[in-house]
């Protein structure tokens, strides 16, 4: 083998490392003393590792940080022996040890980082998926209550406040070829808590009501347009204010909106 490929080797560094055997260990050192460019090789590689440790190891005091500069030839230009066995073995093997937990340290604190960043954009991309599919679900919605609005076989009926609530209001989309009644409480303010807007279809004389269906979830509804249950006849419509899950027959003093078709 060449010396520039035993150099190249990678055996020096285990030689500094004190990563051989001590037969390896003894065949590197009689190179050395043989060919001074492979001592020179190896004075370069402690000096490197030392210089490099030196920022990562505990405090040293001046004087035991010199004696180890001393040892490892830091102020002397004479070539230095070297045997299998140094002392500073330990302490190289030492610094190296703590330069593989910084370097473990490093990348445990990026993975880390990565796993942050991989549930942020996980959270923000579920928060988007969310919003687009309340977007869809609201788009559809509208799409339904002006296709009801325009829908020119449907019967309008106004409904107006009344006594208990004057200022209240109701529009009652009735279509008497299908019977299906759709109904804007945008007008209706909103019900108290452990109270629900329940509707009926009416016949006047004699006055017969039956109920076609609640205003459930008032609040979640941000159009405020119900579909109710269909009404076969009905000559008018109200809207009364009653205990939640409603009422068999209407609470007349809770009547908000009345209107005739």
């Amino acid at each position: 083998m060449e010396m520039r490929e035993y150099i190249e080797s990678g055996i020096l560094e285990l030689y500094v490392y004190g990563a051989l055997s001590e037969t390896e260990s003894e065949e590197v050192a009689a190179m050395a003393k043989k060919h001074p460019e492979i001592n020179e090789e190896i004075i370069a590689i402690e000096k490197s590792v030392v210089s490099l440790s030196s920022s990562f190891a505990p405090f040293q005091s001046a004087e035991n940080y010199a004696k180890i500069k001393e040892k490892l030839g830091f102020n002397e230009t004479e070539v230095i022996e070297l045997e299998p066995k140094k002392n500073w073995a330990a302490i190289i093997g030492w610094a190296a040890a703590i330069l593989l937990l910084f370097g473990i340290g490093f990348q445990y604190t990026q993975l880390e980082e990565s796993n942050n960043q991989v549930a942020n954009v996980t959270t923000e991309k579920t928060k988007i998926e969310k919003e687009r599919k309340q977007l869809e679900l609201s788009k559809k919605a509208i799409e339904t209550n002006l296709a009801v609005i325009k829908d020119e076989n449907n019967t309008v009926v106004a409904l107006g406040g009344q006594t208990v609530a004057p200022e209240s209001s109701a529009k009652i989309y009735w279509n008497k070829a299908t019977q299906k009644v759709y109904v804007d409480a945008a007008g209706l303010p909103k019900p108290p808590k452990g109270m629900v807007y329940q509707v009926w279809a009416l016949k006047l004389n004699p006055l017969t009501p039956t109920s076609i269906g609640l205003l459930d979830n008032f609040d979640k509804n941000d159009q405020r347009f119900f579909a109710v249950n269909n009404a076969e006849e009905a000559q008018a419509f109200g809207i009364t204010l009653e205990p939640a899950g409603g009422s068999l027959t209407p609470t007349m003093e809770q009547l908000y909106t009345l209107g005739k078709v």
